[in-house]
């Protein structure tokens, strides 16, 4: 199959450009190396597989050159984005012109690509906004939501809050929008929290890998709110198996919205409990630096109910959360120099 990944140098880029590079796929690389370690993502997919992919550096918002791309391209995943809400905050516009225009242009582009391809679009949890109806309780260590036992399902009302919530928000009903108007295979996956190897995070964006970053490094961590949040988080080598499984299931998955995370069996508070298990991992006890205001749209608790990805495309994550931060602060400590 010809694959073309947008933001493939990304972190999540990178890891599915790997699985389907492994799998004999023809894989083709469009980015325009702005997100920070992406650069250091592209040269490792080259060490490991030379030149068996193409990478066309572009940019999403260039429409000709997101069409030659897409041409004869027989899947299309994108996943090029600005990806921190507190960028959205600071740059409306730029945000606006990369996750929703930028969207729009892959989108028609794939509508012109000639070969009827699966296309699935990496969305976001904000889509739900700040949940502030939803009924929260204070517990020790985190916050739980009686009416959500099994977390947040696709039928929960779009509320897109913060610029970041709004441009994703539109990318995300117009690649609903374009299967029920054009026909595009197309499919909406609303991710969680995704963490895992290459993963170059940093304090606005990656809260996991960031976490693990700075704790390896010595760097100082803020929490912002309590850190009683809870979040469920997902390995990417599931995320990865989730793209593999719903192109397979395309006749099925078409059209579809999925929320995707680690599901109630793998959620952390992000730093009540979180922290402890990190100063076990690490071998030490790391304490924040410093405690800071809410962000905006921020969700008190976030889990996914991911038995809809179950039910119709047989997916289910495979990689438990202690296990998983485990392999990411072996990765951290084995690419210190990447975050010198």
């Amino acid at each position: 199959m010809r694959i073309l990944i947008t933001g493939g140098a990304g972190f999540i880029g990178c890891n599915l450009a790997a699985a389907c590079i492994r799998a004999g796929h023809v894989v083709t690389l469009f980015d325009n190396l702005s997100r920070r370690g992406s650069e250091a993502n592209l040269a490792w997919l080259r060490s490991v597989f030379g030149d068996a992919f193409v990478f066309v550096r572009g940019d999403i918002r260039d429409y000709p050159a997101i069409l030659v791309a897409a041409e004869g391209q027989e899947a299309i995943y994108h996943l090029a984005a600005q990806t921190a809400v507190t960028t959205s905050v600071t740059d409306p516009r730029s945000d606006f012109e990369i996750n929703a225009l930028g969207a729009f242009n892959v989108l028609e582009a794939a509508r012109h690509a000639g070969h009827d391809p699966v296309f699935i679009y990496a969305s976001t949890n904000k889509v739900y906004g700040g949940m502030e109806d939803a009924r929260a309780i204070e517990l020790p260590t985190r916050y739980v939501l009686p009416d959500y036992p099994e977390g947040v399902s696709e039928t929960r009302p779009l509320d897109f809050h913060s610029p970041y919530g709004c441009s994703k928000g539109a990318a995300d009903q117009y690649v609903r929008d374009y299967a029920r108007i054009y026909g595009l295979r197309s499919v909406v996956f609303r991710q969680s929290c995704i963490y895992g190897q290459r993963q170059m995070g940093v304090e606005d964006q990656g809260w996991v890998a960031w976490f693990v970053i700075a704790a390896v490094t010595g760097k100082p961590i803020t929490i912002y709110g309590d850190g009683k949040q809870v979040r469920d988080l997902l390995h990417v080598d599931d995320l990865v198996r989730a793209f593999q499984l719903a192109t397979t299931r395309i006749d099925i998955t078409k059209g579809r919205v999925y929320n995707l995370g680690g599901g109630p069996a793998n959620t952390l508070s992000i730093w009540a409990e979180f922290g402890p298990l990190l100063s076990e991992l690490v071998g030490r006890r790391i304490e924040p630096a410093a405690y800071r205001d809410w962000r905006p749209g921020d969700q008190p608790v976030f889990i996914a109910d991911i038995s809809k990805a179950a039910r119709e495309f047989g997916w289910a994550p495979q990689v438990g959360v202690r296990e998983g931060i485990s392999r990411l602060v072996d990765w951290v400590r084995a690419n210190r120099g990447l975050f010198a």
